[in-house]
C-alpha cells in the first residue's frame, strides 16, 4: 500500500491552531498529489449542527504535491469537519478514515476543539509504569496483614491460587525513590504508578482509603520524599484511581452496611438476590461498585477543594495527573448512565486544581465518544496500539488466557491488517485524542511483550521502534527494558533483581535508551503527523511530519526487501538518526532480521 492520496491530520502542518477560541476562524490545509485528479476541494464542517461548505485554494506548490487552504470559523466547542474533493464527474471524502469515493456518515470526521490545548508537556514523554509492590524495596520490615503471605524477592508470582492479589514481595516507595537513577538512565520523564492507596490486596484496586498512601509503601511521608526527589530529577508523577469502586474495607461501604440509614448508604447499589447485596465491580464482593447519583459521593471524590481528585494534585505530592481505572465503566450500571457527568466532573476539578495535570483512562477505546474533548484527555491505547503489534509482530507467542478478554490465542496479522486497525480506532478519535493517549506494548493487566515474540529481542527491538515513534505518549512496564518475561498478567508482575543483573538483557537497554531519547528530543515525534508511506506484509513505513523536522520511520518484522521512493514525497535523506544508514531520495535496503530504521528527511534544494 503507498499513500500517494490527499492528507490531513489535526497536526500542526493542517491547522492554523488546534485549540481556537469559539467563533475564531482556524486556516485548514490539505495537502494533493500533483498527479491527483482534482478540480475542486471544499471544507465541509458543522456550524451548530448544520453542515456549511468553504471552497479551498491553492496556496502553494512543488513538483510532488499542492497544498489547499481556507479559512473557517470555528463557531461550536466541538467541530466535526471532513473535505469534499470534486473531480469532473465524481468526488470522494476525505475523513479521519481515509479516503473513500461514496458518501460517508460524519462517524470519522474530523474533530477540533473551541478548548485551550491539552498539557503541552506529554509531548515530549515518556513514562514508566511501576507496579509498587515488585518493583524495589527499601529492604524495611514492615507488619503485614495476616492474610498477605510474604514471598522472597527473587520468588515469581504464583497468580492462580488462594493467594493471588495477597502475595507481598515488600516493594515500597522508598525503594522507588533508591532507584530514581534507573529510570533516568533509561530516559523516562515520568512515573506511572498503579494504585498505591492502603488496600486489603498489594493489587490495590481494592482501596480501603483514598485519603492516604498504604503505610506498607511507606504513607504518605515516602510519596512525599520521592515526589520531591523525582522533580529535582525532572520526573513527574502520575497515579491511578478507581472511581468506579473501592474495597470492601472502605469506610464508606462499612458504614453503609452497618447503618442502612447511613449517608454512605446511597454511595452503592443494592440488590437483595446478590449474596452480599450489593453490586461489585464484575460481581466481586471485594469491589463494591460506587452509585454517582449521591451528590456527596462526587463531592468527596471530585467536587470539592479537598476532593480526592484534587488533594493530590497540588502540594506536597503534586501529582501530574491520574489514570482512570476502568473509566468506560465508572457511572454506567443497568439502566443508569451517569459516565458522562463522572468524566466531565472529574476533568473539571482537575482543570481548576492544574489545568496542566493529565487525564486519562482505562478502556476508554471501546467508546469514542467519551473522548469528546470535556472528559479523558486520552486513554490507554490497547485497541488502536498494542493488539494490532501484538499480532503483526508476536512470534511463537508465549503467552496464557487468550488475546487480551478474548478467549482465542494471539491472532497473527500482516502489515495491512495491522495498519487497518490503526486506522479505523484514529478514525474515530481526534487527533488532540489521540497523542494524548497512552502508548503500550504491554502493562501489568497483560502478558509481557517479550513473551508475545516468543524471546525474540529483536523482534521485541521493533516492538519499542513503533512504541516511540508513534503518535502519542510511550509507557514502558517496568522491566521490559531488561527482558523480564510474564506469560499473564499476575505473572508479568515480577520483581526485578538489582543485586544479580545478570539475567538482564544489557544490549537490549541500551538500544532502548537510545530510543528513548530519539523520542524526546525529536520535533517531529512530539508534535507530528502521521502518513503511511508504505505497508506489506512484514514491513511498515511512515512519516512523521512536524513544522520543524520530517521522520522517515521503517519497522520489519523479519528479513525482507525495503524500496521507498522518497521523491514521490518530494524528500531525500539528511541524516541517518536510527538503524541502517541511507543516502538520496530512494531507500533500498536488504533486511536480513527484524530492524527498526529513522531517517531524518529533508525537502531536496530547488
Amino acid at each position: 500500500m503507498k499513500s500517494l492520496q490527499p492528507h490531513h491530520d489535526g497536526s500542526d502542518l493542517y491547522l492554523s491552531t488546534s485549540s481556537p477560541q469559539l467563533g475564531e476562524s482556524v486556516e485548514f490545509k490539505v495537502r494533493v498529489p500533483i498527479d491527483f485528479p482534482i478540480s475542486k476541494l471544499h471544507l465541509r464542517i458543522y456550524h451548530d449542527g448544520e453542515a456549511r461548505t468553504f471552497e479551498m485554494s491553492v496556496t502553494s506548490f512543488n513538483a510532488t504535491e499542492s497544498w489547499w487552504s481556507v479559512k473557517a470559523p470555528v463557531l461550536n466547542l466541538v467541530a466535526q469537519y471532513r473535505f469534499l474533493i470534486i473531480e469532473k464527474k465524481s468526488y470522494k471524502w476525505l475523513n479521519a478514515a481515509g479516503l473513500f469515493p461514496f458518501d460517508v456518515s460524519s462517524a470519522n470526521d474530523f474533530q477540533i476543539f473551541a478548548k485551550p490545548k491539552y498539557p503541552q508537556w506529554i509531548n515530549k514523554s515518556v513514562f514508566y509504569q511501576i507496579f509498587p509492590d515488585r518493583f524495589a524495596s527499601s529492604g524495611k520490615v514492615r507488619k503485614i496483614p495476616a492474610e498477605f503471605v510474604r514471598r522472597d524477592w527473587d520468588n515469581l508470582p504464583k497468580g492462580r491460587d488462594i493467594t493471588t492479589g495477597v502475595e507481598y514481595f515488600g516493594g515500597d516507595l522508598e525503594g522507588v525513590t533508591e532507584h530514581l537513577d534507573h529510570i533516568t538512565h533509561l530516559g523516562a520523564s515520568g512515573i506511572y504508578f498503579t494504585p498505591f492507596f492502603a488496600a486489603r490486596s498489594t493489587h490495590r484496586y481494592d482501596a480501603s482509603s483514598f485519603d492516604h498512601v498504604d503505610p506498607l509503601l511507606g504513607g504518605d511521608e515516602a510519596l512525599f520524599a520521592l515526589s520531591k526527589a523525582a522533580s529535582k530529577k525532572g520526573i513527574r508523577i502520575m497515579g491511578d484511581l478507581t472511581t468506579n469502586h473501592c474495597g470492601a474495607g472502605h469506610t464508606w461501604i462499612k458504614k453503609a452496611l452497618a447503618d442502612p440509614k447511613s449517608k454512605e448508604r446511597a454511595f452503592f447499589y443494592w440488590d437483595k438476590s446478590i449474596k452480599h447485596g450489593y453490586e461489585g465491580w464484575w460481581g466481586l464482593a471485594s469491589l463494591p461498585k460506587l452509585n454517582y447519583s449521591s451528590l456527596l459521593l462526587r463531592k468527596l471524590v471530585w467536587d470539592s477543594k479537598n476532593s480526592i481528585v484534587r488533594k493530590w494534585l497540588r502540594a506536597p505530592y503534586n501529582m501530574a495527573g491520574w489514570r482512570i481505572d476502568v473509566g468506560n465503566m465508572t457511572g454506567r450500571y443497568k439502566d443508569q448512565d451517569l459516565n458522562r457527568e463522572v468524566m466531565r466532573g472529574i476533568r473539571q476539578a482537575m482543570d481548576i486544581e492544574n489545568p496542566d495535570a493529565w487525564l486519562v483512562a482505562e478502556n476508554a477505546d471501546h467508546f469514542p465518544a467519551d473522548l469528546d474533548g470535556f472528559g479523558w484527555h486520552g486513554t490507554m491505547n490497547y485497541n488502536g496500539f498494542m493488539r494490532p503489534i501484538w499480532g503483526w509482530l508476536q512470534h511463537n507467542p508465549e503467552v496464557e488466557g487468550g488475546f487480551f478478554g478474548l478467549p482465542t490465542n494471539v491472532p497473527l496479522f500482516t502489515g495491512e491488517q495491522m495498519v487497518a486497525a490503526m486506522q479505523m480506532f484514529n478514525g474515530g478519535i481526534p487527533w488532540r485524542a489521540l497523542v494524548a493517549s497512552m502508548l503500550l506494548l504491554d502493562s501489568h493487566d497483560t502478558a509481557r511483550f517479550r513473551n508475545v515474540v516468543g524471546g525474540d529481542a529483536e523482534r521485541h527491538l521493533a516492538g519499542m521502534g513503533l512504541l516511540m515513534t508513534y503518535p502519542g505518549v510511550p509507557s514502558i512496564f517496568a522491566g521490559d527494558e531488561i527482558g523480564l518475561r510474564g506469560a499473564w498478567g499476575e505473572d508479568a508482575r515480577r520483581t526485578i533483581n538489582w543485586v544479580d543483573r545478570s539475567g538482564w538483557d544489557h544490549e537490549f537497554f541500551a538500544q532502548v535508551k537510545e530510543l528513548v531519547a530519539i523520542r524526546r528530543t525529536s520535533h517531529a515525534l512530539a508534535f507530528g503527523g502521521l502518513r503511511w508511506v508504505d505497508v506489506k506484509d512484514d514491513c511498515v513505513a511512515y512519516l512523521r511530519e512536524s513544522k520543524k523536522e520530517v521522520l522517515l520511520v521503517v519497522v520489519a518484522r523479519k528479513s525482507t526487501k525495503v524500496d521507498i521512493d522518497l521523491s514521490e514525497y518530494g524528500y531525500s535523506v539528511e541524516n541517518s538518526v536510527y538503524g541502517p544508514s541511507a543516502h538520496g531520495s530512494r531507500i533500498r535496503l536488504n533486511l536480513e532480521r527484524p530492524t527498526v530504521g529513522i531517517w531524518r528527511l529533508q525537502s531536496p534544494k530547488k
